[in-house]
């Protein structure tokens, strides 16, 4: 018996080892993937939770909605991308110039 670890991955052929490391990759993502879910929920629950106080924090929660739409395919029409540009930037100049 020998007290030297053995790399099993450079005992493979090439195209075993990509497969391996597609594996690999592969559930990492589902794992990610998993993590922004629970991330996700955690954050919309937190918006639910109570009513915005101040336009700004009205602002922030349709920022949000507006980045999830924006991923969605019906938004990636030019125009849409425009106006959800256009949206976002309103917020930041009506926020700042918020008086209080």
């Amino acid at each position: 018996m020998t007290k030297e670890t053995i790399e099993l991955d450079m005992r493979r052929g090439m195209a075993a080892q990509k497969a391996t490391e597609l594996r690999r990759l592969m559930s990492e993502v589902a794992a990610n993937e998993e993590l922004l879910r629970s991330r996700q929920k955690e954050l919309e629950e937190q918006l639910l939770a109570t009513p915005a106080l101040t336009w700004a924090d009205a602002a922030d929660k349709a920022r949000y909605l507006l980045s999830l739409f924006a991923s969605a395919p019906t938004a990636q029409d030019p125009r849409r991308q425009l106006l959800i540009a256009r949206v976002l930037e309103d917020f930041v100049r009506l926020s700042t110039s918020e008086p209080g």
